[in-house]
């Protein structure tokens, strides 16, 4: 048995919600008068998440370093859209479960969170006049959201909203993400969510069985945190001539929205914290927080 295919899925997350949820409980809300909530880019994975404690301790704990948000806006790399769509702000919507192959418990799995009309708005009148915005009303939160948030979040008290990506385009994710930027300072925390390197096609039974790091995921990985460390847009925009491609993007869309939550930050020029920085089936697994 092993993480892919484990006896008992979901094992890990139960003893979670056992034993440290209750503190989700306890955490303290934004408030007016705080400063604003960072921006994260996080690799979010997939239902393997729920059968790896190290994973879990790793979400929880990031959410718990911070106050808990009065709502969540999540650009996932699961929704390519244009033009800017925005999921159903209404409660209950039924989540996607955009992944195959995985136990049954995980197309069951539930997560019902208040209604996101508020936010809904607000992400509206942050786009300029004459920017088409659509409302999709019957599209929940595909696992870019949900899955992540299930653990940092884990009862469901946070309205969360998912913004499309309708580009590529790293100057016009970043002008999306300053766009989006006044947000934060109202409790929002807005996430970019992916995977830094995202390789699956080029995936071993080495990287699943033991966890074996290819060259590609590794130098990928390094050039991104040095070149965030230096405050270089220019050469993370310049993502294609990177070490390690295209092997570690074969498609992009793991990568770009970094390019939201950098654009959301208070200086994209400042060095993010980095608050994960291991690998996950050879995959690179960091995920940052810009202030």
């Amino acid at each position: 048995m092993s993480i892919m295919n484990p006896q008992r899925p979901g094992e890990a997350f139960d003893r979670f919600m056992a034993e440290h949820a209750p503190r989700s409980s306890e955490q303290r809300v934004w408030q007016e008068g705080d400063p604003p909530l960072p921006a994260l880019y996080l690799s979010h994975g997939a239902p393997p998440v729920f059968d790896d404690a190290h994973w879990i301790d790793q979400l929880f704990g990031w959410s718990q370093s911070i106050a808990k948000p009065k709502a969540i806006l999540v650009i996932s790399a699961h929704w390519e859209s244009a033009p800017l769509g925005l999921s159903s702000p209404e409660a209950g919507t039924p989540l996607v479960y955009d992944f195959g192959g995985f136990a049954q418990r995980y197309y069951a799995m539930q997560y019902e969170t208040p209604a996101a009309t508020d936010l809904a708005r607000r992400v509206a009148a942050s786009m300029p006049i004459g920017e088409p915005l659509h409302q999709h009303t019957g599209r929940g939160l595909d696992h870019g959201a949900w899955v992540p948030l299930k653990v940092m979040y884990p009862y469901g008290d946070v309205p969360v909203l998912q913004l499309s990506m309708p580009t590529h385009d790293p100057e016009r994710l970043l002008e999306l993400g300053r766009r989006l930027q006044q947000l934060r300072h109202e409790g929002v925390l807005i996430i970019g969510s992916g995977f830094m390197t995202h390789g699956l096609r080029y995936a071993t039974r080495e990287m699943f069985w033991e966890n074996e790091i290819p060259g590609w995921s590794s130098e990928f990985d390094q050039w991104v945190a040095e070149a965030l460390d230096r405050g270089d847009l220019d050469s993370l925009a310049d993502y294609g001539r990177a070490p390690g491609m295209p092997y570690a993007h074969p498609t992009v869309e793991h990568f770009t929205p970094l390019f939201i939550a950098l654009g959301a930050a208070t200086d994209p020029e400042v060095a993010p914290t980095t608050v994960i920085d291991d690998y996950q089936f050879g995959f690179a697994k960091r995920s940052v927080q810009f202030a």
